[in-house]
């Protein structure tokens, strides 16, 4: 659907309507080309890309709970180079701006797949997931220390001039002092929030179902508290904020944008049901003309007032 109603911007970078699909859920878009034309979205986020391929984890590693749902897969991806020659001559072919998600397990994991990258113009940005462990801090997530955030986000953003969009982990104390320091090292936008740590067991076997033991949770278990981070970083910072985290109904991504953000990504509701982001974007574009809104820009941040 396509409205100047819907039209959003992002540091910049200008989508028809505020939805994307959220990193990992959404492969490449290839997978839903039956359900789901590319150009539906404002931008297309990719599945996360690293420098070398990466295997995933050991199944089990996606398990339903009650609200949601489990995953461990382990940020599997075939590396930037099988990225290059089989994802972008496919994403190619669509209008709808693109974000890679960037993976790694250093800085300079993450410095070399940007730098590799950026030569294509298909690429509009990059979404930085900082909830992968740091190898050479014995494993902690970047994205939970305030301090390897701000060198994280600072190194890409030396390595690019392409919109730099940080995803935060919610697996924190204090999510505003992440964000301030993200924005501080020169992010474009917030994208927020990745899953939440959790894990599930099994009663007859009396062990964990994952393989990995622990995996993220999302869906619309996590929604009241990715909402409320959402709200929290908005008054916070000053760049554009991605809201996610359990958006199934346009009621969900309607909440999200009155708290703060921007855009929306949906990433469970997409297995949920493939043709919900259709949903989502008729949904928002009903409730802008019954309430004569004229731009849905008009009630980002409206539950603040």
């Amino acid at each position: 659907m396509t409205d100047n109603r819907l039209a959003v911007e992002l540091a910049g970078l200008k989508l028809k309507n505020p939805l994307m699909p959220a990193s990992g859920t959404y492969g490449y878009g290839r997978e839903y080309l039956p359900f789901i034309n590319p150009d539906l979205f404002g931008a297309i986020v990719t599945k996360g890309v690293s420098v070398q391929p990466w295997s995933g984890n050991k199944p089990p590693r996606i398990f339903e709970t009650a609200a949601g749902m489990l995953n461990a897969i382990g940020l599997q991806n075939p590396g930037v180079e099988k990225f290059i020659s089989d994802a972008i001559p496919f994403l190619e072919q669509f209008q709808t701006p693109v974000i890679v998600n960037i993976v790694g397990k250093s800085i300079e994991d993450y410095v070399a797949v940007v730098e590799r990258l950026n030569e294509f113009p298909v690429i509009s940005g990059y979404e930085l997931n900082i909830s992968c462990p740091n190898v050479k801090e014995g494993g902690i997530a970047f994205g939970t220390d305030p301090v390897v955030a701000h060198q994280i986000t600072k190194a890409v953003r030396e390595a690019t001039n392409k919109k730099l969009i940080v995803k935060l982990s919610p697996n924190v104390t204090d999510i505003v002092a992440i964000a301030k320091q993200v924005e501080a090292a020169g992010a474009d936008c917030i994208s927020m929030i990745n899953t939440l740590l959790g894990m599930a067991i099994d009663i007859k076997k009396r062990r964990p179902v994952l393989a990995n033991i622990m995996g993220g949770l999302s869906g619309p278990a996590i929604k009241p508290v990715a909402l409320r981070m959402v709200w929290q970083v908005y008054r916070n910072v000053s760049i554009p904020i991605i809201g996610m985290g359990g958006i199934i109904t346009p009621q969900d991504a309607l909440e999200f944008i009155m708290a703060g953000a921007s855009a929306i990504a949906v990433g469970t509701g997409i297995f949920n049901n493939p043709k919900n982001p259709k949903l989502i974007i008729e949904g928002i574009h009903d409730f802008l003309v019954e309430e004569k809104i004229a731009s849905v820009t008009e009630i980002i941040g409206a539950a603040h007032q």
